[in-house]
């Protein structure tokens, strides 16, 4: 028997033990010819055999070309989880029952600017910001809130957070505990990727070494404690937003996973303990076979990254598990109903690119936060891909196409470019200080909107295929009196509060980060006793200083 033949029958042993323990979706799938459609497709001719088993292997094998689930959608769809969070914890909470109603299977987080960047709604840093681009989370009042009637033991929940991500997510913990759901029942995800921060979107707090601190004790601490939570989301998602091409998205964002994996390591952390709960998060724009040979590309550099580079033998750690949101910057304010076009083609790339889990965006962000109907438009965008196209079906439906087989070898190439020239930097966190990946990005961005400007780009509606006099959507408006709604909860939760207790812990906090504990636990600690999230994160501004970049 020749080695493909024996790999792909161990391949099917082990399909087969899977499915008798987690049955697949249903016991024959068809198209609407009543044709079989089969679980994989793959090449009969011998000397292309060889070539498969070194470049795309089977579905959840070494390299994981072709997803990381040996039955990938056929067993289990991907989780449909919309990004929702605006003005009041009640407002989000609200809006969060409503998506799990329309049959959403996963929550996520939006936060707004000044929670992002660690100040109370009463802070006057946060005046006129309150609420306005995500959910206003100032304690673990508002957590409690927010999180009301919802089983944190049966719901996943992903936090869009970075600098203060240790201060949300011992809320989130502290949430469980009052629900009497223990920490190792959690599960979800925080975003807690610092170093996209610096290059790409600037809500950082804290120099870059107190934050790998952070990041690093937050691996330590949940692979003890909160063994299910996906410890970091490492984004490309924002740094393709702020103009990148798709090779730039994929390189800085696995260059920037190569350097938090570094500082685990360094900080004495053995990588099979904490690797297989990194996760990443990535975009999906237009150019439809570019994103579905991008997600394939990324999954498999990861995957030699891990098992060369790192020396990791779990194949857990080898594996890229990704979450994948629609481009945002794609939206156009012009006939905004264009957008859920746009969103239907960004969506099916990251489904046929293997995703597992999906928001999609709605067709009024690029105008304000998504009404109630288009938040449930975009929901439907999902669920139609999943249960009426048929492309779940088959495993990586576009495996062998020699278009995308040409474009995953080529993005693999010119990512391994970057990446080595930033291994030759001294990594991310050095090419980030000298403003590398910042140039790079806003050459890119640069070409792309010149090339609009001048036409060669067509976007419909916006430099084409115009129509004048359009009529405006209705649109979401936050209520501006928040901010005072929000500061005088505040000043309710302090005069009932126990302050001697808070003031306690708080001191312990410091204490521990002018040391070298993990600061989890102190952390979760203030909170527990109605620590704000500010107060919290003024501590530790206080021994660790503010980040203030370099011009470049």
């Amino acid at each position: 028997m020749s080695d493909f033949n024996e790999k792909l029958d161990a391949w099917q042993r082990k399909v087969e033990k899977a499915v008798a323990k987690f049955p697949e979706r249903k016991r024959r799938f068809t198209t609407s010819s009543d044709l079989e459609v089969d679980r994989l497709y793959i090449p009969k001719e011998n000397g292309e055999q060889q070539t498969y088993l070194e470049k795309l292997g089977f579905p959840g094998e070494y390299p994981f070309t072709r997803g990381i689930q040996p039955t990938m959608y056929r067993g289990r769809y991907w989780t449909m989880r919309q990004y929702a969070g605006f003005g009041s914890a009640e407002e989000t909470n609200e809006r969060f029952r409503y998506l799990l109603k329309q049959g959403q299977t996963g929550l996520s987080t939006a936060f707004d600017l000044p929670t992002q960047i660690g100040y109370d709604a009463d802070h006057p840093m946060a005046r006129g910001e309150v609420g306005k681009v995500g959910v206003s989370i100032s304690s673990l009042v508002d957590m409690e809130t927010l999180l009301k009637g919802i089983p944190l033991d049966k719901v996943s929940t992903s936090m869009t957070i970075n600098a203060p991500a240790s201060v949300l997510l011992a809320m989130y913990i502290a949430v469980g505990e009052k629900q009497g759901v223990s920490s190792d029942k959690l599960t979800g995800t925080i975003q807690n990727d610092i170093l996209k921060e610096y290059v790409a979107r600037g809500t950082y707090i804290y120099p870059p070494a107190p934050s790998m601190r952070l990041i690093t004790n937050i691996f330590e601490y949940c692979a003890d404690k909160v063994p299910n939570w996906n410890t970091i989301s490492i984004s490309g998602y924002h740094i393709r937003e702020a103009g990148s091409t798709a090779v730039q998205e994929v390189a800085f964002t696995i260059s920037n996973a190569i350097a938090y994996v570094q500082a685990a390591v360094d900080a004495g952390l053995p990588v099979d303990k904490f690797a297989p709960r990194l996760s990443f998060f990535f975009n999906a724009h237009n150019n439809f076979m570019e994103e579905i040979a991008k997600f394939r590309a990324a999954r498999r550099i990861w995957a030699k990254i891990m098992r060369h580079r790192f020396k990791a033998e779990d194949p857990k750690s080898w594996q890229l598990r990704f979450h994948t949101q629609t481009g945002g910057s794609t939206l156009t304010a012009q006939q905004p109903d264009n957008n859920i076009v746009r969103v239907t083609i960004q969506a099916l790339a990251a489904v046929l690119g293997g995703t597992q889990s999906l928001h999609t965006n709605s067709r009024d962000e690029a105008l304000a936060l998504p009404t109630e109907d288009s938040a449930r438009i975009a929901l439907r965008t999902q669920q139609i891909i999943a249960y009426e196209s048929g492309v779940a079906d088959t495993i990586d439906p576009l495996g062998g196409s020699y278009y995308i087989e040409s474009l995953t070898d080529e993005i693999e190439k010119e990512v391994m470019r970057y990446i080595e020239k930033i291994d030759e930097m001294g990594g991310a966190v050095t090419a980030i200080e000298q403003g590398y990946m910042q140039r790079e990005i806003q050459q890119a961005s640069y070409r792309t909107q010149m090339a609009i400007e001048s036409g060669e780009d067509v976007v419909v509606g916006m430099n084409k295929f115009t129509i004048e006099n359009e009529p405006q959507p209705e649109l979401l408006r936050v209520n501006p009196a928040l901010g005072k709604i929000q500061a005088e909860r505040l000043a309710k939760l302090r005069s009932e509060r126990n302050n001697e207790e808070v003031q306690t812990k708080l001191q312990a906090l410091k204490t521990a980060a002018e040391g070298q504990d993990n600061l989890m636990p102190y952390i979760l600690d203030a909170v527990r006793v109605y620590a704000t999230t500010g107060e919290i994160c003024d501590v530790m501004r206080s021994v660790f200083g503010e980040y203030r970049p370099s011009l470049f």
